[in-house]
């Protein structure tokens, strides 16, 4: 998959994925001679070397852009560098120690040991080795209560998780032609009310990348009739949702309803 971001730092790097889920400092983040991060870091004895180091965006001193430089002088440099939002200080290090940098990035996409593909020339970060899928997820409404479903083991994926009604997006179908099919399919429901058509989310789960088309519909007929792809059902407030192992975004999702 190819992200688009904007080009920081020019050139082409690629490595490994190490990621920082926060604001990081090279002043003390880093031990300059062997490449590795330290306890301030937050991820002590990670090796970036010859990686791509992504993490939220810079923090600290200023002196952190001449760190950069030593850790070039040492020939320890990360083979490129991600940011959500690129800050001066690590840009004008990247900028100045050769290092390939993109920022604007959903890191939310990226898992440690990606193989990725930073291109600072077109501002594209491509993580390699994952899928990517389109999918559509249903919310099913019954007055104040969402209809929640988890998923057997026969599935492909997100075996055992809880869900709402989701299925693939067949070729020559439209998002919404499948949300009806699979309304229909997977609880038996042939007559629900389409209340809301929600942005389109991508998110990461374990070697994939969903794209969701998120849709609600409205009915008035509690019973549903669940198929092979799920074990049991439940109808529950949007806010017992936390209490359930639930597939990647649909925490999301339910909260922007």
């Amino acid at each position: 998959m190819k992200l688009r971001g904007r080009s920081i730092s020019r050139g082409l790097g690629r490595g490994r994925a190490v990621v920082i889920n926060g604001p990081f400092s090279f002043l003390g983040g880093v031990d300059t001679s062997t490449g590795r991060l330290t306890v301030s870091s937050g991820k002590e004895g990670a090796d970036i070397v010859g990686k791509v180091f992504a993490f939220e965006r810079g923090k600290g001193s200023t002196v952190g852009s001449y760190t950069i430089l030593d850790l070039k002088k040492n020939r320890k440099l990360p083979s490129a560098i991600i940011n959500r939002a690129a800050e001066t200080i690590v840009a004008t290090g990247a900028v100045m120690a050769g290092v390939p940098m993109v920022d604007g990035v959903d890191l939310e996409l990226i898992r440690d040991d990606d193989e990725i593909i930073v291109d600072g020339d077109e501002g594209t970060v491509e993580i390699l080795d994952v899928k990517e899928s389109s999918v559509v997820t249903c919310i099913l409404r019954h007055g104040c209560k969402i209809l929640i479903m988890k998923r057997s083991e026969k599935v492909a994926t997100n075996k055992l998780k809880w869900a709402g009604i989701s299925g693939y997006i067949e070729k020559g179908e439209t998002p919404l032609e499948t949300a009806y099919k699979d309304i229909a399919e997977e609880v038996g429901q042939m007559d629900p009310k389409l209340y809301k058509i929600l942005p389109v989310m991508t998110v990461r789960g374990d070697g994939h990348i969903w794209h969701i088309h998120p849709f609600i519909f409205d009915t008035e007929d509690p019973n549903v009739v669940i198929d092979w792809e799920h074990t049991e059902y439940r109808w529950i407030t949007p806010n017992e949702l936390d209490s359930y192992d639930t597939v990647p975004g649909l925490s999301k999702l339910v909260k922007d309803i």
